[in-house]
C-alpha cells in the first residue's frame, strides 16, 4: 500500500487499515463495485487523519 498502512482482511467484505495509531474500518462495496458517497468520505477522512493531502 503507497502510505504503508498496515491491511488486515475481516470477515466478509470488511477490510481495516493501521496507521500511526489511527484505524479506519472498511466495506468494500457489492454486489456493485461502486462506492457510496458516505464510503468516499469515510475513505477521505481516515487519509487525512494520517497525514495524506486531499
Amino acid at each position: 500500500m503507497a502510505v504503508d498502512a498496515e491491511v488486515i482482511e475481516g470477515r466478509g467484505s470488511r477490510v481495516r487499515f493501521h496507521k500511526d495509531g489511527e484505524i479506519g474500518t472498511f466495506h468494500r462495496p457489492h454486489p456493485k463495485k461502486e462506492a457510496k458517497p458516505y464510503q468516499v468520505k469515510d475513505a477521505r477522512d481516515f487519509l487525512i487523519r494520517i497525514g495524506v493531502k486531499p
